[in-house]
């Protein structure tokens, strides 16, 4: 038996091992938003891995809803050493009325989702600018934070026309550390009368010192396409620019005699998920401890510990973090698990996790605290040779698990197990040579800066902005934009693609025949013009980001 059909026989005898872990299908449903105002837009989406699974029946949402923006996407990803089908489907929803509205579960093939949630706030006034193609609104969540207080920053684009290609830049403070909050969230709004396209960007900011803290206004600038008048005279594009405000912020100090570790919060609050009130010899009892922080980041909380003592053992796993930014700021929940190895009979005493905080809407110290556990140990389980409760069973935390650790190495095999295929595979071998090597003998064709496989990739799990970057960096020299790519490329159906690529991005098409389009122009490369001129030198933009369908 020669070394490639042993390697064949070792994969189908892994699948065997991983394959059943994906036998039951999995759907699941989620909000972009889970708060919105009356007029405001919020996108579910729908995922399942049945490959030819219909879409939800989305009428069910009619009678508290408008739906509108149908759309789906169908793709495939390798998890574990299997190729997986992702199916997603994803609908607008604009509330008929206000309040908290629960969006019932959907059947999908054979599956059901899980109910949402979704609160409707009333509209609020309309922004200052309201009526201009394009304009920017800002808030912050605090005026007078205190120093390394995590401070909630939205900021908002609306543009009422479709836009061609943007840039949206927010400069960084002075004296403060910013960071983006997830992705960028899209929706539309009415304002005035008038219908607003809105990118939403969250961030946090965090003071570094004392005194007058400025963070200055985003700016924008871009092309949408024109009315009537602009098509025929204008060539149909139109400049847009926007400013936002900038926002002035008076940090205060660290209180004299403030609790350290220091941390400024709205509100701390811990519990127990799971407490046994009693536990065995050398057997592991859990305890799970759950810290929900309004207004700090997951590295902001100090590590929950437990205390045991001599009495017993303790075996902690990593912390599980989960960040949201709600009601205009940053919102964690931490949960951890602890293992508890008693070593004697008798009572237990384990002290509560206790958190030291600063109420920063009341300005005074603050604990949160969780009471302690009384345990009544009783006896283990004695071997079969008679001993006593074994004392390897003190390492049960360490040991918690194993078949986690078995089935990680089944995967790993499998893994290895195709990597060793696609290189030493005739197609797989073709498939990593650079782009430039498929079609050295066209006119003005440029090398690229990646593999095709590499390509491929981005092509069917990257982000849009990924993709365009990708795109850019192909040419020789390379490009600053996608606009300016388009006019040096020599190839019509090349420009189709490019063009498919940006209204996928702002939203005016839809991502899956992008993707297929660019998949099949760009093949055989990047085809420039001849006497394509070099790049002006000028920074490439950065795009906002829209979410991924």
């Amino acid at each position: 038996m020669n070394m490639r059909v042993a390697q064949w026989l070792a994969c189908l005898l892994l699948a065997g091992f991983v394959a059943p872990a994906f036998a039951q299908a999995q759907v699941r449903a989620w909000l972009d938003r889970d708060r919105i105002e009356m007029g405001e837009t919020a996108t579910l989406n729908v995922e399942t891995d049945q490959s030819d699974a219909q879409s939800p029946d989305f009428d069910l949402l009619v009678p508290d809803f408008v739906v509108s923006g149908h759309s789906s996407r169908r793709g495939y990803e390798v998890s574990g050493g299997q190729r997986r089908s992702r199916v997603l489907f994803a609908v607008a929803l604009s509330p008929r009325r206000e309040g908290v509205t629960t969006i019932p579960a959907l059947r999908i093939g054979n599956a059901r989702t899980s109910p949402l949630t979704l609160t409707v706030l009333p509209a609020t006034a309309a922004p200052a600018r309201a009526g201009a193609p394009a304009f920017i609104e800002s808030e912050v969540d605090s005026r007078e934070p205190y120093v390394q207080q995590s401070v909630g920053y939205v900021l908002r684009l609306y543009y009422a026309t479709p836009l061609v290609s943007g840039q949206l830049d927010q400069p960084v403070p002075d004296g403060a550390l910013m960071q983006k909050i997830g992705g960028d969230v899209q929706y539309t709004r009415d304002v005035a009368g008038q219908r607003y396209t809105v990118v939403e960007r969250r961030y946090q900011v965090v003071p570094e010192r004392s005194g007058l803290l400025t963070i200055p206004g985003a700016r924008f600038s871009g092309r949408g396409v024109g009315g009537y008048f602009d098509d025929l005279f204008g060539g149909g594009r139109r400049d847009l620019a926007a400013n936002g405000p900038s926002h002035a912020l008076q940090v205060k100090s660290m209180p004299r005699g403030a609790t350290q570790p220091w941390l400024p919060l709205h509100g701390l609050e811990l519990r127990y998920v799971a407490a046994p009130d009693a536990a065995r010899v050398g057997e592991a009892a859990v305890v799970v401890v759950e810290a929900m922080a309004d207004g700090a980041a997951g590295t902001q909380i100090p590590e929950l510990q437990l205390q045991v003592g001599a009495g017993a053992q303790v075996f902690a796993e990593p912390p599980q973090v989960d960040e949201t930014f709600d009601n205009g700021r940053l919102r964690t929940r931490v949960v951890r698990r602890f293992s508890v190895v008693p070593a004697h009979e008798g009572a237990l005493h384990i002290p509560g996790v206790r958190l030291g905080w600063w109420d920063v809407n009341a300005g005074i110290a603050r604990t949160a605290s969780l009471p302690d556990l009384q345990w009544r140990v009783a006896a283990g389980a004695v071997d079969d040779a008679g001993m006593q409760p074994m004392a390897v069973a003190a390492t049960a935390g360490a040991s918690v698990g194993w078949w986690k650790w078995l089935a990680g190495l089944f995967a790993l095999l499998w893994l290895a197990t195709l990597a060793w295929m696609f290189r030493n595979h005739a197609v797989f071998r073709r498939l990593r040579k650079p782009m430039e090597q498929s079609s050295p003998a066209v006119a003005g064709h440029h090398p690229a800066s990646i593999t095709s496989r590499q390509w491929l990739q981005l092509l069917q799990a990257g982000d849009l902005g990924e993709v365009a970057d990708a795109l850019c960096a192909m040419t020789r020299p390379a490009t600053s934009d996608l606009d300016a790519l388009s006019q040096r490329l020599d190839d019509a159906g090349q420009r189709h693609a490019v063009a498919s690529l940006q209204r996928a991005r702002w939203g005016d098409g839809d991502p899956a025949e992008a993707r297929a389009l660019l998949r099949d122009a760009f093949a055989d490369g990047v085809k420039l013009k001849p006497t394509a001129s070099p790049n002006d030198g000028t920074l490439p933009p950065l795009y906002p980001r829209r979410p991924s369908l």
